[in-house]
């Protein structure tokens, strides 16, 4: 399952807009991951993030506080992921294109029932989504698909950090741009974009079931059981893998290299773990990270 909670992790902050009930408080001494990533003259941070939440969860906790306290800057994953309507419009740009095959035409005549489904309870059509590229129509199967988790992208982590970061007059900046983000999906083969489209879709019956279990492990900071995640399921095709989150991982390694000052850098949960993670990549480099929470 892990390619379609890398779809919840990355665009579902752009895509997605509900609210639901209020799980429970962390315990006082667990909460989301954090690291000390240091270099020469970078001493700063790196927080695993989930973008989009239920209402009402408790996942700040002191350790997080006083690392953003000292932070001098935030370091998100795009610097322009504040602007949402520049998102959107990049998203219809990139995303459309003339002359499509009906989106039905791009799946094996098996998983067209259960794209129905999904079209049906999101409130959309496949005849409105004929217009979008493979790897569009799954992005927007799996924002269809999570209207049923009641989560809301103003609940995420990124609204929280970036009104903390403002209210301090801290600056806000990116690793990537939003455009980087949406490449990674459109330079994809026709190929790998149709797998991409049927995984989405096969996938989606068991959306609720994982995003609790990630929403748990998260909570916890339990990374081994966010990795675990990887084990289940289809696997993802290597193109989209490759593309998606490894090349981003070392782009973003580049980026990180020669940071100086204290930046709390905050990316989704999902690049922390597997193959060739951030952490990892970033050990390689010679950084010295370590765990803080």
């Amino acid at each position: 399952m892990r390619m379609l909670f890398r779809l919840l992790a990355l665009f579902a902050l752009t895509l997605v807009a509900a609210c639901g009930p209020e799980p429970s408080a962390p315990e006082p001494e667990h909460g989301p991951a954090i690291w000390r990533v240091q270099q020469g003259m970078l001493d700063g941070w790196i927080f695993g993030t989930i973008h989009v939440l239920p209402k009402g969860v408790a996942w700040q906790t002191r350790a997080f506080r006083d690392a953003i306290g000292q932070a001098d800057r935030l370091v998100l994953e795009a610097a322009d992921l504040q602007d949402s309507q520049k998102t959107l419009a990049l998203f219809e740009k990139m995303g459309r294109s003339p002359g499509l095959p009906p989106l039905e035409a791009r799946i094996a005549p098996a998983d067209r029932g259960a794209l129905e489904q999904i079209v049906a309870s999101g409130g959309t059509s496949t005849q409105a989504l004929a217009g979008y590229e493979s790897w569009a129509a799954a992005m927007l199967l799996s924002a269809a698909t999570q209207q049923a988790l009641h989560v809301s992208q103003d609940n995420g982590v990124e609204p929280a950090l970036i009104a903390a970061f403002k209210a301090e007059g801290k600056p806000i900046g990116g690793l990537e741009t939003v455009e980087r983000q949406f490449a990674a999906f459109d330079t994809l083969p026709e190929a790998a974009q149709r797998r991409l489209l049927a995984q989405t879709v096969r996938e989606a019956k068991d959306m609720r079931a994982l995003y609790d279990r990630i929403l748990n492990a998260w909570m916890k900071g339990d990374m081994a059981a966010i990795a675990k995640e990887d084990e289940i399921g289809e696997q993802p095709d290597p193109l989209v893998e490759e593309a998606v989150l490894i090349a981003r991982n070392r782009d973003w390694v580049k980026a990180i290299e020669p940071m100086t000052g204290r930046p709390f850098i905050a990316v989704g949960a999902g690049h922390l773990t597997g193959r060739d993670n951030l952490i990892d990549l970033l050990k390689a480099k010679g950084f010295s990270v370590t765990r803080m929470q």
